[in-house]
């Protein structure tokens, strides 16, 4: 039987000559998404890694070590860490996030003592594969700023064909990568564009002056060795980044919660298929929601980006049969590793606006787009006049902006908007909205 078929099972452990790159693919797999989100929301890639490689082994810990599942940087929280970081500070996102993993490990305790039936009643797919769609598309707007205008404006006198040409050759090389490479490397799209627009723009920078975007300066500053979850201050000197907790920010992100939790319920039985296993008994879905909570406080608490199971690398298992936890544990330290290099780090820190802008207009499109699988796959009814009316108000007040504002008292502020406005709102309709069934009888 060849190398590549090889089918190895969670618990078996390949020897280290086909051990290391087994996990390198891993590696290569997650590295684009999970720096990316750090990218995008402010917070350092460095952390993102070293969160992310330790919190996969605390993942595997929980799980005992029975589901091959690598933990990266969630898209689905990008809005609220942006929100929240804007108008309270990164210590409040950070203590939302915290809060919102321990929210986790609470649901994952009642799935343990009373199943997930009362999760389908309160959230169907007309709800999450609506609020899916939503966090894609209000995401959109910051995707085409950092494709087409300096500075990320959206003014007209901020308007750069150079920008754009840059997004466009990364959006190409990221869409070739998707939709014609086959195999593993098609799983590799996102880091593909990454490369390929970067190379462009540093190429281009040679002989044309609006192309000179990339300064390494930043690089050749940077020491070899560094604490990944230090974070440099305004004066330039590095501190531990201390959580700040408020009540908005931690409602807002235990409401969009609610959307990543039946996430994670969808990766487990992907995985499942995958494996041949069925983690919904094995550990128990409680466990594997337990892991990822933890994984995301724990994130949080060093200055990372929440946590969530990965798709990408269940569709490298899936491509190579390799289902063993000792692979993603490889993966893990090696990401760990790669946090500590602060040169490393720095690098990323260049990546070009317009080059993450091209990306974004994949990215967040793909996200909206796993919605709209969410509602066809599930058979939503959209004849049903209930689906329907959910659905288009929740559309509309996540993508229009919607916001609840109100003072409490003299001096506290209350406001809820965006993705969490509109799957609060979601979650209410659904229980308010008599189902066909229920009209009937």
């Amino acid at each position: 039987m060849s190398q590549q078929k090889q089918v190895l099972m969670p618990a078996d452990r390949p020897p280290l000559a086909r051990w290391i790159p087994l996990s390198f693919q891993h590696v290569f797999a997650m590295f684009g998404a999970t720096v990316l989100v750090p990218l995008l929301t402010g917070l350092s890639s460095s952390t993102a890694l070293f969160t992310a490689g330790t919190g996969t082994l605390l993942y595997i810990l929980v799980t005992k070590a029975k589901v091959p599942a690598f933990l990266g940087s969630s898209f689905a929280f990008i809005p609220a860490l942006i929100g929240i970081s804007q108008q309270y500070g990164v210590e409040y996102a950070m203590g939302g996030a915290i809060v919102t993993g321990l929210f986790y490990c609470v649901v994952a305790q009642i799935i343990r003592l009373s199943g997930k039936n009362w999760l389908d009643r309160a959230l169907p797919p007309v709800v999450i594969g609506s609020v899916i769609i939503v966090i894609g598309l209000n995401l959109a707007p910051t995707a085409i700023n950092e494709a087409m205008y300096i500075g990320s404006t959206g003014v007209a006198e901020d308007y750069s064909l150079t920008y754009l040409s840059i997004a466009f050759v990364t959006l190409t090389i990221a869409v070739i990568c998707t939709v014609f490479v086959k195999g593993f490397f098609s799983t590799l799209s996102i880091l593909m564009g990454l490369l390929g627009g970067y190379l462009f723009t540093l190429i281009m920078g040679f002989f044309f002056p609006d192309y000179h975007l990339i300064d390494f300066t930043l690089v050749k500053e940077a020491n070899w060795f560094g604490i990944p979850f230090l974070h440099a201050d305004s004066t330039g000197h590095y501190a531990y980044l201390a959580p700040k907790f408020n009540f908005i920010a931690i409602v807002t992100f235990i409401i969009v919660s609610l959307a990543t939790i039946c996430e994670h319920l969808g990766d487990m039985l992907s995985t499942s298929k995958v494996v041949g296993k069925d983690f919904y008994k094995d550990p128990g879905l409680h466990r594997t929601l337990t892991g990822d909570g933890l994984a995301t406080a724990w994130a949080a608490v060093w200055g990372g980006p929440p946590n969530t199971t990965y798709g990408e690398n269940i569709g490298v298992m899936a491509i190579t049969k390799v289902y063993s936890v000792w692979v993603i544990g490889g993966a893990a330290f090696i990401a760990i590793l790669l946090s500590f290099c602060q040169k490393f780090g720095a690098l990323i820190q260049t990546i070009p606006t317009p080059v993450l802008g091209g990306i974004c207009m994949l990215l967040y499109g793909l996200i909206a787009a796993s919605g709209l699988r969410t509602l066809v796959e599930s058979q939503v009814d959209f004849k049903e006049r209930r689906n329907l009316t959910i659905s288009s108000i929740i559309l509309v007040i996540g993508i229009g902006g919607g916001l609840l504002q109100f003072k409490v008292g003299n001096r506290f502020m209350f406001s809820l908007g965006g993705v969490a406005l509109a799957t609060l709102t979601g979650i209410l309709l659904n229980i308010i909205i008599p189902s066909k069934k229920a009209a009937d009888k």
